[in-house]
């Protein structure tokens, strides 16, 4: 988890948004599906609707993914007191 005074670039922002995309996502499709097995309403919209979190689902993980992988890229996901050699409260805890 981020430091809440610590700045956050647009990046960052990008992948927390991607983030909760993707956690919102699959509950709407769990939904669906939990509906769709349980109701199973036979109506003509309803068998283009409930697949269609799913899909919003892999896109944002790829999404997630790639927006992830550049902020790790480029540093922004690493925080400057966990360099080599720096104790952090993580450490005094283990």
């Amino acid at each position: 988890m981020t430091d809440p005074d610590r700045p956050v670039g647009p990046l960052t922002s990008a992948v927390r948004w991607a983030g909760r995309l993707l956690c919102w996502s699959l509950a709407a499709a769990w939904t669906a599906a939990a509906v769709d097995v349980t109701a199973s309403p036979h109506t003509g919209w309803w068998d283009t609707l409930w697949p269609l979190p799913w899909y919003l689902t892999c896109a944002s993980a790829v999404a997630w993914a790639a927006l992830r992988a550049r902020e790790k890229s480029t540093g922004g996901g690493r925080d400057p007191r966990t360099e080599e050699g720096v104790r952090t409260e993580w450490d005094q805890a283990a």
